[in-house]
């Protein structure tokens, strides 16, 4: 792949921000609609100083799979590059992971769950 190539990246908490978006990638994204099917959402105590300050919120939300198989989480798909997708990851606490999930347009997209 090369430097410039897109990703799909699904968000359904602080990365929806415009601040930590312009704080994270340096402009707005521009997202669609989606949910991820199976998936519950929960809250997490954020303590690290920098997100505290690009999120203002000290509760950020966290998902984890589902047993029951009408949950789904809401939120928005970002097209960003790989450098954008790095940047994402940095700004996520060790709370979460990077996995890949099937969207519920069909599409396949990077999110942070409960790690």
């Amino acid at each position: 792949m090369s430097a410039d190539s897109h990703v799909l990246l699904f968000s359904y908490g602080t990365l929806q921000l415009e601040s930590v978006q312009l704080e994270s990638f340096g402009r707005l994204l521009d997202g669609d609609e989606d949910a991820m099917p199976g998936y519950r959402q929960q809250m997490v105590e954020v303590t690290d100083p920098e997100v505290l300050r690009k999120s203002g919120q000290k509760f950020h939300p966290i998902v984890a799979p589902s047993d029951n198989p009408v949950d789904e989480v809401s939120g928005k798909v970002f097209r960003v590059t790989d450098a954008e997708l790095a940047a994402a990851d940095r700004y996520e606490v060790s709370d979460y992971k990077r996995v890949a999930v099937l969207l519920k347009s069909g599409r396949q997209a990077w999110v942070y769950i409960q790690a």
